[in-house]
């Protein structure tokens, strides 16, 4: 956050005793720093105050911090505040951030903390809990699988998923549509097409490892998920730095045919002339769809000096002009569930038919457990290598 000026506005005191004509003109100087003084008080008052949001590049369909959508979001609030908003896109994770900046916070606000990073900047006392008025449109499970104390608040969610190409859907009759972890395990054809991303670098690569984790121990009960990525590494192409180059693999030539990414893809695939060219799925057991919902969420930044501004802005978040705006910049179900969806929604995975796997270990215990989980991840790829 940045200071705000703050000039003096107190005149020098009189020191000794002077002739009358003097002390007059000393008065006079008086009265005119006071009026000035105060001239520039009131100038400095009536200037509009600045938010500064830390987010993520690609908000609302953007790239390089910026989206033309912006100024329907940040501009609007903006104009009916009396505001000024300063959009940041720091390197490095949000929580990362907001961690090195814990005892001189640089936001009032963070848009982008998820349902495993937010709860770890929860649990380092980064946040002031908040639950806005426009909060009661939005389904109390959300709440609760990212933040139950409301320190991030739910705006946007969706379901990570297994993509895969027409090619593949065909070679395997249809069967990859209802795949299941353990298919991968007996199966070294499947494992060799499947591109993952490494969760020590990258946001997706971390969820889907919790997603496998949460489904081997309350699925399948079984302790031991190692298991599957012992089977998986060595036969799977090598884990990508990123979402974007494990997607960019999948759809390039020649590319692995399955890659972990979010199942409403098929929309957007119809929505850019694409439509049928890859579809997606989730893990099936017993005839039961699991998944793993993504949740991403808004947050006011301990330390901020505008908390009832920061308090608006988040219900301004929640409401429709800005939730309407989610699904066709940001790919994902609106957390408002008083917004509709568009027709090309129709081409994704219904969510009604998946069941969340975030409700069986709470968003803290996931937090406390994820370092180790991804140490461990890392110690079966060194050796898979």
């Amino acid at each position: 956050m940045r200071p705000e000026p703050n000039p003096s506005t107190s005149p020098r005191r009189l020191r000794g005793p002077g002739r009358s004509r003097r002390v007059l003109v000393a008065l006079a100087v008086v009265v005119v720093v006071l009026v000035a003084g105060l001239g520039v008080y009131a100038l400095v008052s009536t200037e509009p105050a600045t938010l500064v949001i830390y987010t993520y590049p690609s908000l609302l369909g953007g790239a390089d911090c910026g989206a033309p959508a912006w100024s329907q979001v940040f501009g609007a609030f903006e104009s009916a505040h009396n505001v000024k908003i300063d959009v940041e896109c720091p390197p490095g994770t949000l929580a990362s951030t907001l961690l090195a900046q814990q005892n001189a916070p640089g936001a009032d606000l963070v848009i982008g903390l998820d349902e495993l990073t937010g709860p770890e900047a929860d649990a380092d006392h980064l946040l002031i809990p908040y639950a806005p008025p426009a909060l009661a449109n939005v389904s109390p499970a959300l709440v609760q699988e990212l933040s139950p104390d409301d320190a991030v608040v739910p705006y946007e969610w969706g379901y990570l998923g297994i993509d895969y190409n027409s090619t593949f859907a065909n070679e395997t009759g249809g069967a990859v549509a209802h795949a299941s972890f353990p298919d991968f395990v007996s199966n070294a054809s499947w494992a060799r097409q499947l591109q993952v991303e490494d969760p020590s670098q990258d946001i997706t690569g971390e969820e889907f490892l919790v997603w496998q984790i949460e489904f081997y121990a309350h699925v399948l009960h079984q302790a031991n998920w190692q298991a599957f990525w012992s089977a998986v590494l060595p036969n799977a192409p090598p884990p990508a730095p990123d979402w974007g180059t494990a997607f960019g693999e999948f759809t390039g030539p020649n590319g692995p045919k399955m890659v972990v990414s979010y199942t409403t893809d098929p929309a957007y695939a119809a929505a850019n002339g694409a439509a049928g060219e890859y579809n997606s799925t989730v893990s099936w057991w017993n005839g039961t769809a699991y998944g793993w919902r993504t949740i991403y969420g808004i947050g006011i930044v301990s330390g901020t000096r505008h908390l009832a501004l920061d308090e608006q802005f988040e219900n301004w978040f929640l409401s429709g002009p800005v939730q309407g705006l989610l699904p066709e910049t940001e790919w994902e179900y609106p957390a408002n569930e008083t917004v509709g969806l568009p027709s090309v929604f129709s081409a994704a995975v219904n969510p009604a038919t998946i069941v969340p796997l975030n409700n069986d270990t709470t968003p803290a215990e996931v937090a406390a457990s994820l370092s180790g989980w991804v140490t461990d991840w890392l110690e079966l790829a060194t050796g898979a290598g």
